[in-house]
């Protein structure tokens, strides 16, 4: 078995797509928008070399979160592929001011940095 994707809840459906494109070269797919769901619309983002897919997803119900940890998923990992390039997202999304913690070696193994997303999300980028 394997995770097909993940599902992200936005209000900003190009803007988050537009977010994914850029820092994480990810190919956005087409636009969908539902004829059984009013108001629901979505795209799918590939990451790069079989690194998965994320689906993007919108509706005028969706706001924001009650606080910032709540029942659910609590963040997503990307792995860069080495310390090197951690290193270089961490300080491209410092200078964007999404930054959240700096590189470091986490106690269970992992050298990572956290960044949010144009919206507060959470993401790991981690080597």
């Amino acid at each position: 078995m394997k995770i097909a994707h993940v599902a992200l809840w936005t209000r900003d459906l190009e803007a988050a797509a537009a977010f994914w494109s850029k820092w994480f070269a990810a190919e956005v797919g087409p636009l969908y928008e539902s004829r059984n769901r009013p108001g629901f619309a979505s795209r799918f983002v590939k990451l790069p070399m079989g690194g998965g897919e994320i689906e993007l997803m919108t509706g005028p119900w969706v706001g924001d979160a009650a606080g910032t940890e709540v029942q659910g998923w609590a963040h997503l990992a990307i792995s860069m592929g080495s310390r090197e390039a951690v290193d270089d997202a961490a300080e491209r999304f410092s200078r964007a001011g999404l930054l959240v913690s700096a590189p470091r070696l986490t106690g269970d193994g992992y050298y990572e940095a956290v960044v949010r997303d144009l919206e507060g999300v959470p993401i790991e980028i981690i080597a």
